[in-house]
Formats: structure tokens, C-alpha cells, sequence
């Protein structure tokens, strides 16, 4: 993902597509989605996107590689910036993504309104983040830091350009970034006698008073020198509208594509010049200077310097510094010898300037990530799961054990049958004498003897099969500790739920690989987007999804369900579980909790009696509540 119209020269779309081509060369299958100036891309791409709708793998033919998710103009002495991001660009980033097959999306400097943070909402898919030149995006962030810090904690991987992004990000964004530099196509150097002129080289693509201290420093040359420079526009050279003054009309040439591409210039170029004091540094032009055998003069800018390694591979100078760039200009156009010297360690160091050291970078960290994902199960075990009957199951519900319950275990025992469940989980607040109560009185319907802890501030997570109490007040590691302790299961309610107490999506990521299923829907969160984000989360680590009425009133019971194979064990219930139907029934949110508050609160002393209505009266209930049938829907899993 890139947040750059993908026609501008930018530093970002040259690290992508010099990084994707390398990734489908080693037999990977890569998309790119970025904002497009043409009319005609976007138009074709949203085309394959309805397309995808039923046919998923149709998005890696988009043409060259690209989808384009929304038309960029660019305006006036902005190219090479971001734009606001549109409604149809984030509508078209999010149907792509719900309909993809991809494993990774992999998104460059995610900072919001862009494409990036639209695909890092919406990814279903184990998430990278490359961060590039972030000082000026950092800067901006700390009017909202926790709401970006809360985006970044979807991410399972982040690299960074160059130690110094490093640095800044570790200070404002905590967390390990791995620095995978930026490659440089490999440029076959033209022949470069030293006797010749020398030919310097400046690239257009930073800002316009960069390209002022440039010809300003060429005025300050030596006349006897033998050398000649050219500036290479990727637009039109008309558009930089820089007269030259007299002295320099002979010595001095402006190209753009039509007088050759910017590889041309390059290999023909003894001495390269990079400018930037800062407000937009092009950062690799030194590398492919390098790539192509030239040697690089550079303004003391990290992205230049670390690419110079501090000095090793070329020249530098202050930025602004016009007396200081003038004389290594100077000594290199005068010094056969300097030059000699520095094209051998730029020779030396070629092999590792390419996109195939980045490209080894990446798959790396692909690999790591991909390892949070958990097994697809059992096929064996699955099949012989498929000759058992269907039951229904509500995985989420409390008792009277519970203190903000009301319902008897004989009554949520008694709607349980007459709703048809097969299997109920009780999973009382920090008790399990509901639940084991249960589980004696039982007949015709298998109960989950169940549990859901409060940890000490990382939320809640509810424990399968288990048979002890768990203390409340651990730390969720622990929790989950004793849950398994138990040889039991570990499911997390209501995961991205701020309306209750919910892990952090980092203390999730945490123990990830522990987590055996979570609870994708649950009619009492307030909104809906809670559910669709633990819905995005069960799909991106093929965690088993589950559902649950959360009923603290027995009129809530049932009201969603899961429909899934006959099971006897933990084991068996998991593997059932991955082949799941979540079906669901419309209910007033409203409606439950006012009986919720009356039956817990409403009468006092007598508040337990208040639930003790008849199953039949209880019945009812729920089908006033209910406005539609019941939907049904996919547990997502894969």
C-alpha cells in the first residue's frame, strides 16, 4: 500500500516497486494498491474489485501489478506528497481487502487520512508497516498520539528506512523496528576515462531551492576545470523555470524523459549531487548513483548519510552550505586520484545496494509473522466430526453466581432447551459454582463448565472446560497460564469492546499464539464495529471464531447461536468449531439491558425472584424482541 499517487517519482513507490518485483521474481505474488492521476486506472480497477466479489484471485491481474484505489491530482509544488483521503478511496481499499486472498499487507508510512491507514482499518491479512523519512508525519500524529498509536497496534511487523526513523519512531511509538535500507536498481556504469569531462549529475526531485544551491555551487568552480552538469527533471524541464546566468549556459543542460531516462543520465555521470536541505529529501538518489557507479556528493541528511555510510562511499556537506558543496565539487572534478579511490568502494559495495538484499529483508519478517497464525486444525478429526449432528450452542452466558445476574441456574437451564441449544457455556464472573451447578442439573444439553476472569487491567478472557476457580486480579498471561493448566480452553470475549474491560489489541498480539478462540459477534456491544474488528482479527490469525448471547437475563438466551458439529471434549469442540455458522437474530439491545437493570436492581433484596418468570413468559420475550428471522452468517475462519 502506498499513500502516493502511484505516477509521482516518489521515494515510497520506488521502494515498493523496486521491492515487489523482486518478491514476484522469487515466485511471490504481489498487488499494489495506490491512489492513480489516471481516470482510466481507477475505473479499470474498481471493475476487478466488483469482480473480486466472486472471484478473489482476479486482483493479481490488475495492470502492471497496480489497483488503483482512487484518483490523485496533483497540485501545483505539491508532487510527491500525500492527499486527503476520499470516501470511495477507503470504501475501495476496504471491499478489496474483505475480498482478497492475501496473507500480508505490507503498508508504507500508515499515517492517517491515507490509503494506508484505510488498509490497516481494514486488513484482514498479517500486517507490515515500512516507515521511510517520518520526521515531519511524527510531528503531525501528536495532536491524536493514542488514537495512532491504537491504528499501529494492528501491526505484526514494523521496519524503518533508516536508523534515525528508527530512533524517532522507538521515542514517540514504542515498539522494535528492523531498519531494511532502500535498494537501487543495478545500473550498468557507461565508460568513464578521467581525462574526459567530468559530467555531474543533479536529479530534480527535491525541493526547488535545493536545485538553486546547486547551480549557485557551480558558479564557484574553478573555469579551467574539464566538466559539464546536467539536471534531470522526471517532468517537463520547462517547469522548473530556472534561468541561468551567463557563465553557466554553456556548462550547464537541463533533460527530462525525452532527452533519456534517469538510469541513462546516471551511468553517463561521474559525480551525482543530492542537495535536499531537508523539507523533501529525495533518499535515494545516492543509492542509485551508487548502483550505477557514480559517487555521490550529499547534503548531511540521515537518509544520505547512512547511504554514504557517514563519508565511506562519497562526499558530504552541510545542508544550505553552497561554499562547502562547491569544494568537494571541486576536488573531485580536480583529483583523479579521490575519484579513483571512491569508485572502488562503490564497486565494493554494489551487490548490497540491490532490491534482492530487500527483498531477503522482507521475506524474513514475513515468515516470522506468519508463524502467529494458528494451524487450520485437523483434517482427519474434522472428517469424522462431519458424520455428527448439528447442534446449537450459545458460548456466553451468566447466572445468578454472577453479581450482576439475576437468572437461576434452573431457569437458564429450562430456556436453554426450550431455544434448542444443545450445549451452553456458563461463564459466570470470577465464579464457577453456576456453571458446575449446571452441569449436575443438566439433562439433554451438555454445559460447559466455564469462567470469565478479570485480570489485573488486561481485560477479560473467559476459560473452557475447566474444573477449579481461577482468582481474579492476575495478569492475563497467567490467566491464561491456569486455563491451560487446566487442560482447558482459552476464548476472549468482547475483545475491542471499550464499553467493557478488554485486552489492548498489543496485549492480544502478546499471546496470540495462546489464544484458542474468540468471540467474534455479541449482541450487547453497543457497536457494531467492535464485532467486525474481532471478526478482522479471528480471519488475519485463523484463530476459531465464536459467539455468545452474553445473556444476564434469561430473555437474552439463545439469541445468538452457533451451529456446528456434536462434540465431546475440548478437542473435539475446537475442531468443531472452525467449520462453524454463527446465527444470529436481531434483539433490542435496549430492551435486554432495561430487564437487566430491573431484574438485578429494580426490586432490591427480591432482585433474584424478579428473574424468576416462566419459561413460557420467557419465550415470548424473545420473540417480541426479535423484529427479523435469524441471520445467518460465516464464522469468517479459514
Amino acid at each position: 500500500m502506498s499513500p502516493y499517487a502511484w505516477e509521482q517519482p516518489h521515494e515510497v513507490n520506488r521502494f515498493i516497486a523496486g521491492a515487489s518485483a523482486e518478491l514476484r521474481r522469487r515466485g511471490h505474488r504481489v498487488v499494489v494498491l495506490a491512489p492513480s492521476e489516471s481516470r482510466r486506472l481507477v475505473r479499470a480497477s474498481r471493475k476487478l474489485v466488483e469482480r473480486a466479489a466472486d472471484e478473489p484471485e482476479v486482483l493479481f491481474e490488475a495492470e502492471d501489478h497496480v489497483l488503483a484505489v482512487g484518483h490523485s491530482v496533483a497540485a501545483p509544488g505539491r508532487r510527491g506528497r500525500s492527499f486527503p483521503l476520499s470516501l470511495d478511496s477507503s470504501r475501495t481499499v476496504e471491499d478489496a481487502l474483505a475480498r482478497s486472498t492475501l496473507d500480508f499487507v505490507h503498508v508504507h508510512e500508515p499515517f492517517a487520512p491515507s490509503v494506508s491507514s484505510a488498509a490497516l482499518r481494514h486488513s484482514r491479512s498479517l500486517n507490515v508497516a515500512t516507515f521511510h523519512s517520518a520526521s515531519e508525519r511524527i510531528l503531525s500524529t501528536q495532536v491524536a498520539p493514542r488514537l495512532v498509536g491504537r491504528l499501529f497496534q494492528r501491526l505484526d511487523a514494523r521496519t524503518a528506512s533508516f536508523d534515525a526513523t528508527r530512533e524517532l519512531l522507538e521515542r514517540y511509538f514504542p515498539a522494535s523496528y528492523r531498519v531494511v535500507r532502500p535498494g537501487a536498481d543495478a545500473i550498468e556504469p557507461a565508460q568513464k576515462p578521467d581525462d574526459a569531462v567530468i559530467e555531474i549529475l543533479y536529479p530534480a526531485q527535491e525541493e526547488r531551492s535545493a536545485l538553486r544551491l546547486f547551480l549557485r555551487a557551480l558558479r564557484r568552480l574553478p573555469a579551467q576545470l574539464p566538466w559539464h552538469a546536467t539536471v534531470w527533471s522526471p517532468v517537463a524541464p520547462a517547469e522548473l523555470a530556472i534561468p541561468l546566468p551567463r557563465a553557466l549556459r554553456e556548462r550547464v543542460s537541463f533533460a527530462g524523459p525525452t532527452e533519456g531516462s534517469e538510469a541513462a543520465h546516471l551511468a553517463a555521470a561521474h559525480i551525482v549531487v543530492a542537495a535536499s536541505s531537508g523539507i523533501m529529501p529525495a533518499s535515494g538518489i545516492p543509492l542509485r548513483a551508487m548502483a550505477a557507479g557514480a559517487i555521490p556528493v550529499a547534503s548531511r541528511l540521515y537518509p544520505y548519510e547512512e547511504a554514504l555510510v557517514h563519508g565511506e562511499r562519497g562526499l558530504l556537506f552541510e545542508p544550505r552550505d553552497v561554499e562547502t558543496l562547491a569544494a568537494q565539487l571541486t576536488r573531485l572534478a580536480d583529483d583523479g586520484g579521490l575519484r579513483g579511490e571512491l569508485r572502488e568502494r562503490v564497486a565494493r559495495d554494489r551487490a548490497e545496494l540491490g532490491w534482492p538484499r530487500v527483498a531477503g529483508a522482507l521475506e524474513e519478517t514475513y515468515s516470522r509473522v506468519a508463524q502467529r497464525r494458528h494451524s487450520p486444525g485437523d483434517p482427519a478429526l474434522r472428517r469424522r466430526l462431519a458424520q455428527r449432528p448439528l447442534i446449537a450452542v450459545d458460548l456466553h452466558m451468566h447466572t445468578d453466581h454472577s453479581p450482576d445476574c439475576a437468572t437461576p441456574v434452573d431457569m437458564l437451564l429450562e430456556t436453554a432447551q426450550e431455544q434448542g441449544l444443545g450445549a451452553i457455556a456458563v461463564t459466570d464472573h470470577n465464579e464457577i459454582s453456576g456453571a458446575l451447578a449446571a452441569r449436575d442439573r443438566a439433562e439433554g444439553i451438555k454445559v460447559i463448565v466455564a469462567e470469565e476472569v478479570k485480570t489485573a487491567g488486561q481485560g477479560e478472557v473467559i476459560g473452557l472446560f475447566i474444573e477449579e476457580l481461577i482468582p481474579r486480579g492476575m495478569s492475563l498471561a497467567e490467566t491464561i497460564a491456569e486455563i491451560k493448566r487446566q487442560g482447558g480452553l482459552v476464548y476472549v470475549p468482547h475483545p475491542f469492546d471499550r464499553m467493557h474491560s478488554v485486552p489492548d489489541y498489543e496485549h492480544l498480539l502478546d499471546v496470540v499464539e495462546e489464544i484458542d478462540a474468540i468471540e467474534v459477534f455479541n449482541p450487547r456491544i453497543a457497536f457494531s464495529s467492535f464485532n467486525e474488528e474481532a471478526v478482522r482479527f479471528a480471519a488475519k490469525y485463523r484463530v476459531a471464531a465464536g459467539a455468545g448471547s452474553d445473556s444476564h437475563v434469561a430473555q437474552g438466551l439463545g439469541s445468538v447461536r452457533i451451529s456446528m458439529r456434536d462434540f465431546d471434549g475440548p478437542e473435539e469442540f475446537l475442531e468443531s468449531l472452525r467449520e462453524a455458522d454463527i446465527i444470529r437474530r436481531r434483539q433490542s439491545l435496549l430492551y435486554v439491558q432495561a430487564l437487566k437493570f430491573i431484574q438485578t436492581h429494580g426490586r432490591g433484596a427480591t432482585g433474584r425472584q424478579a428473574g424468576a418468570r416462566s419459561p413460557k413468559r420467557a419465550k415470548a420475550s424473545v420473540r417480541r424482541a426479535g423484529d427479523k428471522p435469524a441471520k445467518r452468517v460465516r464464522s469468517g475462519n479459514n
